[in-house]
């Protein structure tokens, strides 16, 4: 599928229907942009992180937070 949509002078642009669509993607869906070393772009859904699932997460491993673990890692 080969869709066209044009750039404002802000640098926004308007997602096609059909790539919408393609991607099922809507309004305050996230959407990650990679772009590849020749060039080409390439759009792909992401999404989003659980943001108080890692929060709790991180609270459970600062048992490895201390000067002697940093020391020990750096020696690996």
């Amino acid at each position: 599928m080969t869709a066209i949509a044009k750039i404002t002078s802000k640098g926004q642009t308007t997602i096609p229907q059909d790539v919408r669509a393609a991607l099922k993607v809507g309004a305050g869906d996230l959407i990650a942009w990679e772009i590849g070393s020749d060039g080409s772009a390439t759009v792909r859904r992401v999404q989003p992180l659980d943001i108080e699932y890692l929060k709790a997460v991180q609270g459970t491993l600062n048992e490895w937070q201390s000067a002697e673990d940093e020391a020990a890692y750096r020696d690996l």
